[in-house]
């Protein structure tokens, strides 16, 4: 088994550089490659990357449905590692991944805790540990292998938000998705800039207009209105 790494990058210098090193260091020689897929950020994102030893590719077409797959056109792994540039990698991932692949597991994630003591963040990881779609997320990284990810075409890029629950919907009508039961650390900063009602807010308004098939783009410029980024 061989596994590509692959992370959608924009304005992510102050994070990339100590995931690439993760992944290198807990990769071992399962891990055949780190491709960080950026869209032209201006922070120097890419020279990070790349002085931390991944392969930097420059998508052209921003969104991180649309960086990933073209991180996976250009991948050699027979595995897809999908992750976000703010979240620390378990250090079993690549044992972790190849154990779910002996048992029939095509595709999963890992649950997640956040990089915060604060309570009510602390029952939102408690959520991750069910298989409900709700309790999903990109943050919590997503494997799949090749043929599953080309069988069902990638990540659909009308989706500028909601492209890894609509990926997940994709992968249960066919295969087996497997939760690993072990945590996966997540950034917090979402919530330290909107508050945690604000965000709880609008996810819930994103999942109701996903579960009712309001268009793409209708979903994350509801989305974005709601909330601040930093």
């Amino acid at each position: 088994m061989t596994i590509s790494a692959i992370i959608p990058t924009h304005n992510e210098a102050d994070h990339i550089g100590r995931l690439v090193a993760e992944l290198r260091t807990h990769g071992g020689a399962s891990l055949v490659e780190i491709l960080v897929v950026d869209a032209d950020s201006p922070d120097g994102t890419a020279e990070v990357a790349r002085r931390a030893g991944a392969t930097v590719c420059r998508s052209p077409v921003r969104g991180r449905a649309a960086q990933m797959n073209f991180g996976a056109a250009n991948a050699r792994g027979e595995v897809l590692y999908f992750l976000h540039a703010d979240v620390r990698v378990h250090p079993d991932f690549g044992r972790d991944i190849g154990e779910s692949l002996a048992v029939g597991y095509e595709a999963g994630c890992y649950r997640f805790r956040f990089d915060s003591p604060k309570p009510l963040l602390r029952l939102n990881s408690f959520g991750t540990r069910f298989s409900g779609l709700m309790s999903r997320g990109g943050d919590q990284t997503l494997f799949i292998t090749r043929p599953l990810f080309d069988r069902l075409g990638g990540f659909d890029e009308r989706f500028v938000i909601m492209e890894d629950f609509d990926i997940i919907v994709r992968i249960r009508r066919i295969a087996r998705f497997r939760i690993i039961p072990k945590n996966v650390l997540v950034s917090a900063r979402k919530y330290d800039t909107n508050g945690w009602l604000r965000v709880q807010l609008a996810n819930l308004t994103a999942f109701s207009l996903f579960f009712l098939n309001v268009s793409p783009r209708r979903i994350a410029r509801t989305y974005k209105a709601l909330l601040k980024y930093r």
